[in-house]
């Protein structure tokens, strides 16, 4: 053959452009609780009939979409972070200068633990925040007028003339919060569900994000989030419906919410008066947690060991690394005798 591999992929290129075989790319990146459904929500939107596997780390799958006969297939790039608030430095892969235009956050909170719930939408969102404006800094390099593209379609999902607008600190990308296991929540008592469904509506409205409540046993729900992950991915329809009633599961897109049908911060009797918060965001912390104490989740302790997964098993350097292990401890033990003032008789003999 005359032409090289390289060749012939560069030569089958551009036929696909005389073609019109364009596509488009977009990312959806999906954070949250550990053990929320991330994996779930993205198995039912790829249609894949498989169990969900604990993630590790940081994940990438890939779905593609067909736009006509002779026309290339629109791929949606989906990542997925593991392991709750704890491998949030992880953001930084996902989140990068070149794809911010076509990028949207999706943080998925477990509504059957609202005791978890304020750390982690805090702490996975001042992350994302501060790498989001990190790759905007980059960004400008290549694009000085990045920062004033995005932050016009921020205020186009939102509404230009929205009451709000002087009281909200929104994400320059989209982002959309998800509360799942809604089939649990629904069960709570009704001023528990009250309660954490006018924060919820406070936190997605003041950052510009879309709320949705999910659980992977309703299908009217599952059916709900396919959709808004294909509007996301392939800018397709998707539903404008509005539903704020807590004895229901809530659907409220980007905008549509108001600080005055929201309401007032829900605090006890008690708390009226004592409350010092510098803004609206920290009174309504004061007044959740007063209701759901949070317990910190951001421990490694808590993330389960990849090694010890048998899907990863690599014996001959698992046996290597269970060597090493049993050296460290020798060693360990070692230090703390001498520490003493003892030894072992095998380390004496020496």
């Amino acid at each position: 053959m005359d032409k090289s591999l390289w060749d012939l992929a560069i030569e089958q290129n551009e036929i696909k452009k005389e073609k019109n075989f364009s596509s488009e790319e977009s990312t959806v990146i999906v954070m949250g609780s550990k053990s929320s459904g991330k994996t779930s929500i993205i198995l039912r939107f790829l249609d894949r009939d498989e169990p969900p596997k604990p993630t590790v780390a940081l994940e990438y799958t890939f779905g593609r979409r067909s736009k006509g006969h002779n026309i290339g297939k629109d791929v949606g790039h989906i990542w997925e972070l593991g392991g709750g608030t704890w491998l949030s430095k992880l953001l930084d892969i996902p989140i990068i200068p070149d794809a911010l235009l076509q990028t949207t956050l999706i943080l998925v909170l477990d509504l059957a633990t609202p005791t978890e719930l304020w750390n982690t939408m805090e702490t996975l969102l001042q992350v994302a925040r501060s790498r989001l404006n990190e790759a905007i800094k980059e960004a400008k390099a290549t694009d000085p007028q990045i920062e004033n593209k995005l932050r016009k379609q921020t205020w186009e999902r939102i509404g230009e003339e929205h009451p709000d607008k002087n009281l909200m600190n929104p994400f320059l990308i989209p982002l959309a919060i998800v509360g799942s296991k809604y089939d649990i929540f629904q069960d709570f008592d009704s001023d528990k569900r009250k309660t954490i469904c006018k924060t919820l509506r406070f936190l997605a409205h003041i950052h510009g994000a879309s709320l949705q409540f999910f659980s992977t046993k309703q299908e009217q729900l599952v059916s709900r989030m396919k959709g808004v992950l294909s509007f996301y991915l392939f800018d397709t329809t998707v539903s404008k419906t509005i539903q704020v009633d807590h004895n229901k599961p809530i659907f409220v897109s980007a905008g549509q919410d108001a600080l005055q049908q929201i309401g007032t911060p829900p605090l006890n009797d008690g708390d009226v008066g004592k409350v010092q918060a510098r803004n609206p965001t920290e009174l309504w912390k004061m007044a959740y947690i007063s209701h759901f104490p949070q317990t910190y989740v951001n421990n490694p302790s808590t993330v389960d060991d990849p090694a010890k997964d048998p899907q990863f098993a690599e014996p001959a350097i698992d046996t290597l690394r269970a060597q090493k292990q049993e050296e460290l401890e020798r060693y360990r033990k070692l230090a703390e005798r001498r520490s003493k003032g003892t030894y072992d008789n095998d380390y004496v003999a020496a």
